[in-house]
């Protein structure tokens, strides 16, 4: 007889979702396919704040077009960033990690934005976190030796 509880489909999602790493990882996920989301939209409706201000001036000098321009470019990729660590958060993690470097530089070459810089590397190291936990939970399960 090969009746456990502990081996049905039911009983290891509820041993999955009692697992701090695995909660860690749901929150994860959920915060950095939200926010970005969110975030990019507000770039065409500029409700939160006015969004071409945290634009450094050399990068302005170097996009093309007006710095609200280059904001709609910005609100696109946060917007894809968003969706890709929805579907794919092993890849996800590392793209919004990567994203959020360019913004820390961006915010350092500008004087008056050094706090943001800093509460922006917070956010990439929960990145980080974020890619380095779905390698052990999302994918393909890996039996526990």
């Amino acid at each position: 007889m090969a009746s456990t509880t502990s081996s049905t489909p039911a009983a290891a999602r509820r041993a999955s979702l009692a697992d701090p790493g695995y909660q860690a990882f749901v929150i994860l996920r959920t915060g950095f396919t939200v926010a970005p989301i969110l975030f990019g939209l507000d770039k065409f409706a500029n409700l939160l704040t006015d969004w071409p201000g945290y634009l450094a001036p050399w990068l302005d000098d170097v996009v093309p077009g007006s710095a609200q321009a280059a904001m709609y470019a910005v609100g696109v990729i946060e917007i894809v960033a968003g969706v890709v660590v929805g579907l794919a958060p092993r890849f996800g993690g590392w793209l919004v990690a990567g994203w959020l470097a360019g913004i820390i530089v961006n915010l350092l070459t500008y004087s008056g934005y050094y706090d943001v810089a800093l509460r922006d590397f917070g956010l990439l190291l929960g990145a980080v976190a974020l890619a380095r936990l779905a390698q052990r939970y999302h994918g393909p399960r890996v039996q526990d030796a």
